[in-house]
């Protein structure tokens, strides 16, 4: 979109009345495990500047492990798991107390939300949730949002588990982009350390440029993501960021990555100044159909033959037991699935009118023999045409 103006980006930005921005360690923290101060207390003023020009803002931040391993004196990466959560239960109280006390100054009500896997992935938790933080805003008050690290290990444990198994957020930059598409937010400002998504690995390459704004979220620009590098003291490198903008995008939100150590990043960026990458909002899909395709982790998989997957693409058709060649993983009636073609590839997710073991009785059936093989009959199909939410 070469003939995309500044100023139709400044509007974007600038309309924007509901934000979530996300702050990461790397922009939080200095090199040495401290607690960047004078950059956090911009970020403060900067929040409270845009709450005071009528926008509705939503923080998750990150920091709780940082400033427990500080704390601590621990200067080291690669903790076990157990020393992760001791962190993070020392770090958290230190970081809330941190923000608490600036906002209060500003005389800005602040709200711990600690959240965990299961907040998304059990519709209910997810519902009430969402009814908690619109409350909060109607309220006035200003969420502020993390993974509950202490009793959670989704963020801070690798998982050593099959592909197809999917955990919704491994860091914050999901986390940010889940809340954004929960809220049905306009605009994800994600701070990181880099500058936005360029053309190259700016660390390895000179040439590389600023991409400043993504029209769609390609195989391309994925790939570019790929050769970035991790922060030297956060957890998300930018292919993580790009997954978190293509949920927000899909939300029908736009997203910014830039850099947080600009000085005034926030103001300067709601005053419609060119800084990071902008990606542009996307056809939102229903609320039904975010959870579904977002918010659940997903445990389990069904690989379709090619001509369940194009009746499912092209002609938005239910998935019919005969189109599944393989049930991976286990699952119950109601769960939520990955769906996978033949070379493997997710493509969309759905909710599952049959269980794992009954899955595996009638896949590459006609429907008409559920009736011989399942005692309880649902549906004719596995997953009914409402309950597909599309990845592609």
């Amino acid at each position: 979109m070469d003939n995309f103006s500044t100023t139709e980006r400044a509007a974007i930005v600038k309309q924007a009345r509901r934000v979530v921005i996300k702050l990461g360690t790397a922009v939080l923290m200095r090199e040495d495990k401290g607690i960047a101060l004078s950059r956090f207390y911009a970020f403060v003023e900067a929040i409270a500047d845009s709450k005071q020009a009528g926008r509705e803002v939503l923080l998750v931040s990150s920091g709780a492990v940082g400033l427990g391993a500080e704390r601590l004196g621990l200067f080291r990466s690669g903790q076990l798991l157990p020393l992760k959560q001791a962190c993070a239960a020392i770090g958290q109280g230190r970081l809330m107390a941190l923000y608490a006390d600036a906002f209060d100054r500003l005389g800005i009500i602040s709200a711990q939300v600690l959240l965990t896997e299961e907040d998304f992935s059990n519709r209910k938790r997810y519902l009430n949730l969402r009814g908690t933080i619109a409350k909060l805003l109607e309220l006035g008050a200003l969420p502020i949002i993390n993974e509950n690290d202490t009793v959670s290990t989704a963020e801070l444990e690798a998982l050593d588990a099959p592909a197809y198994i999917k955990i919704n957020f491994g860091d914050n930059d999901k986390l940010s982009a889940l809340m954004a598409s929960k809220i049905e937010a306009d605009l994800l400002l994600i701070l990181t350390d880099v500058e936005g998504l360029f053309t190259a690995n700016p660390n390895r390459s000179s040439e590389a440029k600023l991409i400043p704004l993504v029209a769609e979220i390609t195989a391309e620009v994925e790939d570019l993501a790929r050769s970035g590098d991790k922060s030297a003291v956060g957890r998300g490198g930018m292919r993580a960021k790009l997954e978190a903008a293509r949920i927000a995008v899909q939300s029908g939100c736009a997203v910014i990555i830039a850099s947080g150590k600009i000085p005034n990043v926030i103001g300067r960026i709601f005053n419609g100044e060119d800084l990071g990458t902008l990606f542009l909002p996307q056809a939102e899909l229903t609320s039904k159909r975010r959870w579904i395709a977002y918010a659940t982790s997903v445990k389990a998989a069904l690989v379709v033959n090619q001509g369940a997957r194009t009746a499912l693409v092209e002609r938005k058709a239910s998935l019919l037991a005969a189109g599944v060649v393989e049930v991976r993983g286990t699952f119950e009636r109601g769960d939520v699935v990955s769906l996978l073609d033949e070379q493997q590839h997710e493509f969309a997710r759905g909710i599952v009118n049959y269980s794992s073991d009954e899955a595996r009785k009638i896949s590459g059936l006609d429907s008409s023999k559920i009736d011989e093989l399942i005692e309880n009959r649902n549906y004719d199909a596995l997953i009914t045409r409402d309950n597909i939410a599309f990845l592609v």
